[in-house]
């Protein structure tokens, strides 16, 4: 049986605050293969970059792993000392920040920072790390390596910043990166060249969990996509299956909300209402009080994980218990794009067009550092 680089089983994660329990994540069990890319895709404040730090032991008070386990690489972390922690970030598993402004020292040199990283986790002598951070910065697209690595990150664009964070991630050759949103605040012509670097990473064998609220960037590099909503994934399937043939409400919606923008609608589909308040869950389904096909017994009872068809389809939703006739009925009321059009829609023709994303902004901002 093959090993998985990354299997997350019914994982909870809380904040307990003055008001009470938050439970940002809430069993939430997925897994990564090697060479892999696997997406997150949902609304802020869904958990995903929770879900990230959970794996990452970046949870501090006033939150905590109240259950669950973390295997990485066949090894159970989540309850690993410190210590042993920190000799795993960076040498075995890795994180690029949503923005490398606030994630790099602004008064040290990028190139020391890359070099810190592998001095800390190899046996190797200083001219030796400086080296393998000269050849790294080519290996991401970094021109005139040796003069940027004596840069401060104020002195690069946000392209360079992140191709940075990229090389400090990949120094040390983890099994597993995990990118929070690294596109963010990049324009669509270097969001496409950090896209194409990200793949070929798994080209020679690392595995990657994508989060993003862009589903056109989900839809061109991810193999497979967890849908998250309210702390807990809803939906799950094989990329093309889940833009093709998507089964949850939510997952719907989302998909709607994108495609009405690239269609050239005079009004753009929207979710009514908000992301619930976790700190007042009620006891069945969180989306039911959003959800245009909610019955009765959503709002009463939590669903179960179903399959919705496909192998690895699986979903978190009442509608799957109900009898054919009586399901495309009410999936009717949330029907979306013809099979087969909604991720060419969202992908779009080339790298580069305006994107739609689950934060409810279209595209991307402009590339906020100046031109590489």
């Amino acid at each position: 049986m093959e090993q998985k680089t990354l299997v997350i089983s019914h994982l909870n994660t809380s904040f307990f605050t003055e008001k009470g329990e938050v439970p940002a994540v809430r069993d939430v069990s997925l897994q990564v293969r090697p060479g892999q890319i696997v997406g997150i895709v949902g609304e802020s404040g869904c958990g995903k970059s929770v879900t990230a730090r959970s794996v990452m032991g970046l949870i501090r008070y006033p939150g905590r792993i109240v259950s669950g386990e973390i295997l990485l690489d066949g090894r159970e972390i989540s309850g690993i000392r410190e210590k042993e922690r920190c000799s795993l970030r960076g040498s075995e598993v890795s994180m690029i920040f949503q923005e490398p402004m606030t994630s790099l020292n602004p008064v040290m040199k990028v190139g020391k920072q890359v070099e810190e990283a592998l001095l800390l986790h190899e046996k190797v002598t200083k001219k030796g790390a400086r080296e393998r951070v000269e050849e790294i910065f080519g290996q991401v697209g970094i021109s005139d390596a040796k003069s940027r690595m004596e840069c401060y990150p104020h002195q690069l664009s946000g392209g360079l910043r992140q191709r940075i964070m990229i090389a400090m991630a990949m120094i040390c050759g983890p099994k597993l990166l995990i990118a929070d949103e690294p596109t963010t605040a990049l324009d669509v012509t270097v969001e496409a060249q950090i896209l194409r670097l990200m793949k070929q990473l798994c080209g020679q064998g690392t595995s990657i969990l994508l989060i993003s609220h862009n589903l056109g960037v989900i839809a061109q590099v991810c193999d497979y996509v967890y849908v998250m909503y309210a702390g807990r994934v809803v939906e799950q399937a094989d990329v093309r299956v889940l833009f093709d043939r998507p089964v949850h409400p939510y997952t719907k919606a989302l998909l709607k909300a994108a495609t009405s923008l690239r269609s050239g609608a005079d009004v753009l589909d929207s979710i009514p209402g908000v992301v619930p308040n976790l700190l007042h869950l009620g006891a069945g389904c969180s989306f039911s009080p959003r959800c245009g096909s909610c019955m009765e017994l959503c709002r009463k009872e939590m669903p179960e994980r179903l399959p919705a068809g496909e192998e690895g389809h699986l979903a978190l939703c009442h509608l799957l218990k109900m009898p054919d006739g009586a399901l495309e009925e009410a999936q009717e009321k949330i029907r979306g794009s013809a099979p087969g059009e909604a991720q060419e829609k969202i992908r779009g023709s080339a790298p580069g067009e305006a994107q739609a994303d689950t934060s409810g902004r279209a595209g991307t901002d402009g590339d906020k550092g100046g031109g590489e």
